[in-house]
């Protein structure tokens, strides 16, 4: 028998589950149960701001708020005609209906005078809200609601701080219901198509929407040591019904393949055990492994992202690999009922691999051509990515039909401020006051004249103590102009350093910008040693399985060129603007920032699903003893059909969340579903086998193989399950 621990895990617990079914069912259900009700009794911690700080901005953000500086959340009134011109009396009357309305309610510290825009087309109410404690709106919208209804030649609405922040919540809990609703019985559908069996195609189904469930349960526990990011529970829904239906799929194929080669169900049990359970504990190690590398980068959104994604999969493969093979003992020859007829009878004349030989052929005979035309293919859709452009998430690239959106983007459009900021913020003795300020008028004169900053025309703020002075400087540009890093870092390395250079202060330039600056750096300065150890791992991770040098560092490339796909796909969508009508959203130029790592971690992680699966197949019949050719014939051909089922699952998945409202939610769905689509078909059934083909016996240096192959399934043999 074998010793190698990746194969006697998933034996072992195969073996324990088929002898103990009921006992392992229950013992998934109670974790399941378990799992859930952690997240009624348990609160969940969501990450705060602090966590977000990093870099100078974050110190200046410390030094305001330590100050007492920091500027209040608000809301804002804003009035226009519904149609036609608007009624000045009309509109100041309403204004000042409004004003007083909420001067008195709880939680406004105050009101500001109505404001005219330059134009004079719009009318502006702004609400300064209590600093301290969570502020409800809802009795501000309910004046704002009195006032449209008292007057409806106006148009009246409602947006600020607090009320868009409500919005963009509602709407991702809106998006991702929406997916989970639809992604259920699309994955169903598929899996009915795969296996033209009504049980057999809901356990996959099944596993996976456990699996996510507990997730979400074991999180809220969780979240007191790492703090949970807004889009984690998207991310669990997204990566958990990828890897939870995958690893099933491999199982439960490997089983139904054994049982019609003749044996037993306990007998197939074991081998896809020992077979698929080794390739699912390797794959989700894989993507563990890659997960890992978003803790490299730091940071409260990947440190959120990693954990959650680790947990779901290892959830996933701890099912796949024991309450499956109790679920398969227990139903037998029944988890192919009931049949569906037409499904069925297709599968059954297509068999296994039908289509694939056919398409297979041309690449086993023509290698060289078929990896050099694949080649060029992958490096046309990758070499947009060059130009790959990365920025923060800004007000634009909200979905406008969020109606608070579309309001802040009118008013900003009403009552236009000078563009990005930089906000500058001195600590200093009390006593040097003066020479601050002077230092501060120094500042100012300077950066206005390189022609990258305009006069504000607001005066330095200093604190009750005196020790902390805050300035905020307009720039001519907009946040998502290339432009502003440029000014900022010349800002912060020449101009403050000189303006201070005889004041003795502790300086800091943050502000919004700068913010996205500090971020673009630490992700440029980390993402090298992100892109090394990820590769590292996952090549470790192949060299100890495969045991040969060839396929490691072949499964690496495969791997760059997977991302680079992605990344060209992202570029091509969302900074030159392919299909947004189709997509339904306007183009913001570039790429959000945390995306492009993101995507990068998960594909890798997740190609690697089916990557280990073929050529596990192919390492099977190469033990048997069939030359290295026909040996990576027929593991593919063998493969094809549950890869690309597993590949359609995550394809679907992913493809829904390309629809969703919220653009970080398109991206990555856009991101992922296009280099799976690619990766399992391009890259895994054209580019895989010609490297392999080519390389021969050599790819697999310096293993050789292993033994005689077995009469029945062309593998070796296997323990019995079942003690004698």
């Amino acid at each position: 028998m074998t010793t190698n621990p990746l194969t006697v895990l998933p034996l072992r617990a195969a073996r324990w589950s088929a002898t103990h079914p009921w006992r392992a069912i229950a013992a998934w259900l109670a974790f399941v149960v378990l799992a859930v009700g952690l997240a009624s009794v348990v609160a969940s911690v969501e990450t705060e701001d602090a966590d977000y700080r990093l870099g100078e901005s974050g110190r200046a953000d410390e030094l305001v708020l330590e100050a007492g500086l920091d500027r209040p959340d608000s809301e804002s009134v804003l009035i226009t005609a519904a149609d036609g011109d608007l009624d000045p009396e009309a509109a100041e009357r309403t204004a000042a209906r409004i004003a007083d309305g909420m001067a008195g309610l709880e939680g406004v510290d105050a009101v500001a005078a109505p404001q005219w825009s330059p134009d004079r087309t719009a009318l502006l109410v702004a609400v300064q809200l209590a600093r301290d404690g969570e502020v409800d709106v809802d009795p501000l919208r309910e004046v704002t609601a009195a006032a449209q209804a008292a007057d409806p030649g106006l148009e009246i609405r409602q947006t600020g701080d607090v009320s868009l922040d409500e919005a963009i919540d509602e709407r991702v809990a809106d998006d991702l219901a929406a997916a989970e609703g639809i992604s259920v019985p699309v994955t169903l559908v598929l899996m009915l198509v795969a296996f033209g069996a009504l049980i057999a195609a809901g356990l996959p189904v099944l596993l996976a929407f456990t699996s996510v469930a507990a997730t979400i349960g074991i999180m809220a526990p969780v979240t007191h040591l790492v703090p949970a990011e807004g889009t984690v529970t998207s991310m669990i829904v997204l990566i958990g019904m990828a890897v939870g239906v995958d690893y099933s799929l491999f199982y439960l194929k490997r089983e139904r393949e054994e049982r019609a080669a003749g044996r037993t169900t306990l007998e197939a049990v074991e081998i896809a055990a020992q077979t698929s359970g080794h390739s699912i504990l390797v794959s989700g190690g894989a993507v563990i492994a890659s997960m890992t590398g978003l803790f490299v980068m730091g940071g409260a959104t990947f440190n959120s992202l990693a954990v959650g994604a680790i947990i779901v999969v290892a959830v996933a493969v701890l099912g796949s690999i024991t309450v499956l093979p109790a679920l398969l003992v227990k139903l037998g020859r029944w988890v192919d009922r009931p049949r569906v007829p037409l499904l069925w009878r297709v599968n059954a004349r297509i068999g296994r691999g039908g289509l694939s030989r056919r398409l297979l052929g041309p690449v086993v005979r023509r290698p060289g051509v078929a990896l050099a035309l694949s080649g060029v293919v992958v490096a046309a859709l990758a070499a947009p990515a060059l130009g790959l452009r990365t920025n923060a998430a800004n007000l634009e690239t909200l979905p406008a039909s969020i109606p608070e959106v579309s309001t802040m983007r009118d008013l900003s459009a009403a009552f236009p401020a000078e563009g990005a900021a930089a906000t500058v913020v001195v600590r200093a003795d009390p006593a040097q006051q003066g020479r601050v300020s002077a230092a501060l008028d120094d500042l100012e004169r300077r950066a206005v004249a390189t022609g990258d900053y305009v006069e504000s025309g607001e005066e330095a703020t200093t604190s009750a103590d005196g020790r902390t002075t805050v300035l905020r400087i307009g720039m001519p540009y907009d946040e998502a102009d290339e432009r502003v890093n440029e000014a900022l870092r010349d800002l912060r390395a020449d101009l403050v350093p000189a303006a201070f250079e005889a004041v003795d202060a502790e300086t800091a330039v943050g502000g919004g910008a700068a913010e996205n600056l500090d971020y673009l750096d630490r992700q440029s300065d980390r993402l090298p040693l992100v892109i090394g150890f990820v590769l590292l791992l996952t090549f470790l991770m192949m060299l100890a399985t495969f045991r040969s040098l060839p396929i490691a560092l072949l499964s690496t490339a495969l791997n760059l060129a997977s991302v680079g796909v992605s990344f060209g796909f992202m570029v091509l969508v969302f900074q030159h603007g392919w299909g947004t009508d189709l997509l339904d959203f306007d183009t913001p130029g570039f790429v959000i920032d945390w995306l492009p790592l993101f995507v990068l971690v998960v594909l890798i992680g997740l190609s690697m699903d089916y990557h280990v699966f073929v050529v596990s197949r192919i390492r099977e019949h190469l033990d048997a003893g069939l030359p290295a050719r026909l040996a990576v014939q027929r593991g593919i051909a063998d493969t094809a059909g549950v890869v690309t089922s597993a590949a359609a699952v995550m394809v679907s998945v992913f493809a829904i969340f390309a629809t969703l409202s919220m653009l970080e939610m398109k991206m990555m769905g856009v991101g992922l579903s296009a280099a799976i689509l690619l990766d399992a078909t391009i890259i895994r059934l054209v580019m895989l086998p010609a490297a392999l083909v080519l390389l021969g016996d050599r790819a697999w240096w310096p293993r050789r193989p292993a033994g005689p192959p077995d009469a029945v399934s062309g593998a070796r043999p296997a323990p019995s399950l079942v003690r004698r």
